[in-house]
């Protein structure tokens, strides 16, 4: 009867032990809240799964959660992951990079394009304030004397697809 006793306790202490000690590892790993620095290993693919970014086998990225640091919709879907978590995020165009806005396509007298400018071509544009941003070639009408060009970010109007791992939370 004491060996039945003892093969009991032995069993359930063999049952019981690791659950208990799983609970204090969980408790003890960090998790992203708003607010939190995080350091993060990211891919982010465009809507045809191109590679547009990554910093896989890099640096890792250190964000400030915020609402300033990155696009708001990877922001908010980071929140609730743990660290060591790894995650694929997609991110709707609106709380990434926007939609495309019409108003931010300009047509422009042809001469005022590099000469060997071709539709698809990234530019440097400079703003009458001295500011240089990128733009690029949509169309160009060489029987009009002129072209459109796109101020518009590059991944606007795209789903984007992130693939992030939590690195570490403070």
């Amino acid at each position: 009867m004491q060996v039945q006793v003892l093969a009991l306790l032995i069993a359930a202490t063999l049952f019981f032990m690791p659950r208990l000690f799983a609970g204090d590892e969980k408790s003890s790993v960090a998790e992203v809240k708003e607010g939190s620095t995080v350091s993060i290993e990211y891919t982010v693919k465009d809507e045809s799964g191109k590679v547009v970014d990554s910093n896989v086998g890099k640096q890792p990225l250190a964000v400030h959660l915020n609402g300033k640091e990155i696009i708001p919709g990877l922001e908010k879907r980071m929140i609730g992951m743990k660290e060591g978590e790894s995650k694929e995020i997609v991110v709707p165009a609106k709380e990434a990079y926007g939609d495309v806005q019409k108003d931010l396509m300009l047509t422009i007298p042809l001469d005022k394009l590099p000469p060997d400018a071709k539709v698809g071509d990234t530019l440097q544009m400079q703003a009458p304030d001295g500011k240089v941003f990128p733009c690029r070639v949509r169309s160009i009408d060489k029987e009009k004397k002129v072209a459109v060009i796109d101020l518009n970010h590059p991944l606007a109007g795209q789903d984007l697809t992130f693939e992030v791992k939590i690195l570490k939370v403070e």
